[in-house]
């Protein structure tokens, strides 16, 4: 699976990532919508992407909720579900 990045850094990456898209994972995992297990796998996702600089680049960006993920997210389908869920 390569490299794993650091935890806290990718933790927050995908939080984020969620966030920009509209998605409240918390409330998703209060909800039912997404278990802790679930997260947990989003995180190791996120951990195995080359893209994190990418990822830091999109999110530091102001300007409001994003149309979707960008094309390297290994979490984008999963965001893009739960967003259709709300």
């Amino acid at each position: 699976m390569g490299v794993q990045g650091n935890l806290d850094l990718h933790f927050w990456i995908t939080r984020g990532m969620a966030r920009r898209m509209g998605v409240n994972l918390s409330e998703a995992m209060h909800e039912g919508l997404l278990s802790q297990a679930d997260f947990a796998a989003m995180i190791t996702r996120c951990r195995s992407c080359p893209g994190a600089a990418g990822c830091l680049e999109f999110l530091s960006e102001r300007s409001g909720p994003a149309e979707g993920a960008p094309d390297w997210c290994r979490n984008a389908a999963l965001l893009r579900d739960l967003g259709t869920l709300h």
